[in-house]
């Protein structure tokens, strides 16, 4: 049997990272590794510490204690009294605004970071004509920056990032300024450009479906600490907390007391307040007495005859129904609680009348303490 190969040395190593604005604490002792070419999201709702471990990172905040490496160098350590400056970190950031030079073209913005570090002429050229073509911007190198559209101020903003070939791309919540259907487009060129240039990046964001699609790995934080951290599928899948299964799309919570006595088949068991019995998987986490399952409003199934499941089976009244054009979002009486269902697009259903909805076990996954 071969021997498991060791896992890459981490590109960038945030160690035990507080960080305070006078007596207030942005970030609580945040503890995280990047590898190298993987693409990491920070995800959260405002206010949740997310950009400022980012700018930290970065060498644009001072934090209060911890460590920060990149490439196994320490760039800040509270204890050893190290703080490298931010243009000595070799990282180049993205952000919201872009920042970009309205009275230059777009290829004096991209050329910018070059000609400061007296890069010569003709490379200059070179590297910026290379970066605009991947951000398919070669065109319009010429055209001044005021002139661009939202979306076209990105792609400088980002050729510009990776001209100097940083070892760490950092990006704080780039796509937000743009229309819906402009900011689904820019994440699948970001995720295909971050691949093929193999390079290191943290990415901030509070969408839950951009960290979905964009990264290899998310860290959900709250409150300046660190809710959970795994790839988008057990993120979404395997929620630790009430506030991840929430955050990362929307559940619905049920807390019930856990009947040991019907558990059977690698199924656990809770019964509501209401009576209800309810199937769950703990997926190898402890059961307390009153466990809190959560189920995703995708996995809960309307219809208006009996399905043929047995287990998590119920008749509901309806509440509400809320078209939205590829779905509808059902709203069911659930004894003392109502819960919500996300179906595909059907006919509306009246108001008060009877219905089916029904879970399978293993979408009922039971939350951490």
């Amino acid at each position: 049997m071969m021997p498991a190969s060791p896992l890459p040395k981490p590109h960038i190593e945030v160690d035990r990272l507080e960080l305070h604005y006078g007596s207030v604490p942005a970030v609580r002792g945040v503890s995280f590794n990047v590898l190298p070419g993987e693409q990491l999201t920070l995800l959260g709702p405002s206010g949740c510490g997310k950009t400022t471990t980012l700018r930290a990172i970065a060498g644009l905040e001072q934090p209060t204690a911890g460590e920060i490496r990149i490439d196994g160098v320490t760039v800040y350590s509270s204890q050893a009294r190290i703080n490298i400056r931010a243009e000595k970190r070799g990282l180049s950031m993205v952000f919201q605004s872009y920042a970009i030079w309205p009275h230059m073209t777009v290829f004096e913005n991209v050329a910018y970071g070059l000609r400061v570090r007296r890069t010569a002429a003709a490379e200059v050229a070179e590297k910026v004509h290379q970066a605009l073509d991947m951000v398919q911007m070669g065109s319009l190198a010429s055209r001044r920056a005021a002139q661009l559209s939202g979306g076209q101020q990105q792609r400088v903003a980002l050729a510009r990032a990776f001209v100097f070939q940083p070892s760490v791309l950092l990006f704080d919540e780039p796509l937000s300024n743009l229309d819906a259907k402009l900011r689904a487009d820019m994440r699948i060129e970001l995720r295909e450009l971050q691949h093929r240039l193999g390079i290191t990046s943290v990415y901030v964001t509070h969408d839950l479906e951009e960290a979905l699609a964009m990264s290899d790995r998310i860290v959900v934080m709250r409150d300046g600490l660190i809710e959970q951290t795994g790839t988008p599928d057990e993120i979404y899948r395997l929620p630790n907390s009430a506030f991840v299964a929430d955050f990362v799309g929307s559940a619905n919570l049920i807390r019930g007391r856990h009947r040991t006595d019907l558990d059977a088949d690698g199924l656990v068991v809770l019964e509501t307040s209401a009576g209800h019995i309810v199937h769950a998987m703990a997926y190898g986490r402890p059961v307390g007495t009153e466990p809190v399952v959560s189920v995703r409003t995708v996995h809960l199934r309307l219809s208006t005859e009996p399905p043929a499941a047995t287990r998590n089976v119920w008749r509901v009244p309806i509440r509400q129904t809320v078209f939205q054009g590829d779905f509808t979002q059902g709203h069911v009486g659930w004894g003392d609680q109502h819960l919500v269902a996300r179906c595909a697009a059907m006919e509306p259903l009246a108001v008060g009348r009877d219905v089916y909805i029904s879970v399978e076990p293993r979408h009922v996954v039971v939350l951490g303490a």
